[in-house]
């Protein structure tokens, strides 16, 4: 394979990143051309949304093709182009053989949740110091545990529930995962003392592979569709999107138990407010957790039910 490396101006991303396609690229990827430099920008986006921008200030495009005579002939075809003027080729080079699936593997390590809670890929050993361990492979359902939300929420569970290994402690007590993805924070309940778990998400996939994830983690859960959720829970954990969050901000408030808790994630700092104003009439939300730009958002129940 040969990669074909463009530098262009924000504005020319999208049309380049389109004419690539068109011209059979295996692959197109942007990345901030200023990266590593006092220049480098920051670009924060929800998870499954599209960016908040296409592509940086200065952007450096790099598309994949079979041949180099492929990757020569794009090249001619978009300089030949209007909406090339501002972007320069940059370099055409071979790219070297590789074992992507473990250049893949090599890019999920162990990851820390607290100091004795870890989530660790298959194809490593666990860190000597981890007491609870969530064994995850990457998926095609959302949470790896590498994203800030994920691990907020785990660390949430981990701080308020007890670790089966331990005699005695806080329950988590009647667990729901709403918006389940890969099945990981429905798992950390259980490992972390949970009487009963449910993990429900509109894709099925997702309920396939917490399934899965679940039987690998020798826990016991439910998993299924939404109208699976059935009554009041003592947990409520749901890390989507604010978008969704304010939507469903009715029904996961219905299915918290008085005294119960409401752990929400999947929110930017910036849309705290928001949220905030969607749930006011059913709970008093507040940030208990941030990182990276990304905050979690809990509340405890009235002792009258919320409704």
């Amino acid at each position: 394979m040969f990669e074909l490396s463009l530098l262009c101006p924000e504005a020319r991303v999208e049309d380049l990143s389109d004419a690539l396609e068109a011209l059979d690229a295996l692959s197109v990827s942007v990345e901030d051309a200023d990266a590593q430099t006092d220049a480098e920008q920051a670009l924060f986006g929800e998870p499954g949304m599209p960016p908040p921008k296409d592509g940086w200030q200065r952007s450096r495009l790099l598309a994949l093709f079979p041949s180099v005579s492929a990757a020569q002939e794009a090249a001619t075809l978009l300089a030949a182009q209007d909406f090339f003027a501002g972007c320069e080729v940059l370099a055409i080079a071979p790219v070297p053989e590789q074992d992507w699936v473990r250049l893949t593997q090599l890019q999920f390590t162990p990851v820390e949740v607290t100091p004795s809670f870890w989530i660790v890929p298959t194809w490593h050993e666990p860190p000597a110091a981890a007491r609870e361990v969530i064994r995850l492979d990457p998926g095609l359902a959302f949470g790896t545990g590498t994203h800030p939300t994920t691990r907020m929420c785990l660390r949430w569970i981990a701080h308020h529930g007890t670790p089966r290994h331990t005699a005695a402690g806080p329950s988590l007590g009647r667990v729901l995962d709403y918006g389940c993805g890969s099945g990981i924070l429905a798992i950390g309940a259980a490992k972390f003392g949970a009487r009963e778990v449910d993990a429900v998400d509109i894709d099925e996939a997702a309920v396939t592979a917490t399934e899965a994830n679940a039987q690998a983690n020798h826990v016991g859960l439910r998993a299924g569709l939404p109208p699976m959720a059935q009554g009041r829970y003592d947990t409520v954990l749901a890390n989507i999107l604010a978008l969704p969050l304010k939507v469903l901000a009715p029904l996961l408030c219905s299915h918290v138990a008085p005294g119960g808790s409401l752990v929400l994630a999947g929110i930017l700092d910036r849309q705290v407010d928001e949220l905030k104003a969607a749930y006011a009439p059913h709970a008093d939300l507040r940030v208990t957790d941030t990182e990276d730009g990304w905050v979690l958002m809990t509340a405890r129940a009235r002792v009258k039910p919320w409704h």
